[in-house]
């Protein structure tokens, strides 16, 4: 299967828990949905085409991370004002994260995106994109680095270690909880048509930062024959 590794960073980031609505929190790192929004952006696809486009790219592609740095959030607070009444304001409190800084293996399991797959790798690789990328959020703009093509090849079962993260499904080999740095999460995977992250899309995730691996064992992906990734 066709792969691309990218570095994407940035100094904000807000992937938005969507049960929390009034005081947003963030996921601790890049989803799948908006990667995929991202690819929309770098692509110049505008919200209706986005409508048709999110489901199938969810579905088309599977991706990986490994955050590069330490997870670190922060709360701000911000005056809501209406656009109509410059008397109605609402206070909220909204949580970031600072300086995130991922690598992200992007793998095409579907040849009906190809096109889409390869036009993104080629803007990546050209320092590209018809819109400005984000991270989550507008007010937070993302850098994003072409490292290398790749070739992906899937092990159905096995013990490897990786830098990304893994699912819930996967079984811890050996771990080392004095010097190991994990982190949690349950992030959305799959956004139909009228923009909703399904419930049975989420994927229960377990991830090292800041350099970190782990090592587990079940389905993973050889990329370039060399480093080891979950891949959802």
């Amino acid at each position: 299967m066709k792969g691309v590794r990218l570095n994407i960073k940035g100094n904000w980031a807000q992937f938005r828990r969507s049960e929390t609505n009034n005081n947003p929190l963030s996921h601790d790192l890049i989803t799948k949905t908006a990667l995929v929004g991202m690819i929309g952006a770098v692509l110049g696809k505008n919200r209706e085409e986005m409508r048709c486009l999110f489901p199938v790219l969810c579905d088309d592609l599977k991706y990986g991370v490994q955050v590069k740095n330490e997870v670190k959030k922060q709360s701000w607070g911000f005056t809501f004002r209406s656009a109509t009444n410059d008397w109605d304001k609402v206070p909220k409190q909204m949580e970031f994260l600072r300086n995130p800084e991922y690598e992200v293996i992007l793998c095409l399991v579907n040849q009906r995106s190809e096109a889409l797959f390869t036009s993104f790798v080629d803007y990546c690789k050209e320092g590209k994109a018809c819109y400005n990328p984000v991270l989550g959020l507008h007010n937070c703009p993302a850098e994003i680095r072409w490292e290398e093509d790749g070739e992906i090849e899937c092990v159905a079962d096995g013990v490897f270690s990786t830098k990304g993260f893994v699912t819930s499904k996967h079984i811890p080999e050996g771990l080392e909880t004095n010097t190991l740095r994990i982190g949690f999460d349950r992030i959305p995977c799959f956004q139909n048509n009228d923009f909703w992250n399904l419930p049975e899309g989420y994927v229960s995730i377990v991830y090292p930062s800041a350099g970190h691996s782990i090592k587990v064992r079940g389905e993973h992906y050889l990329f370039n024959g060399e480093t080891q990734w979950c891949l959802i």
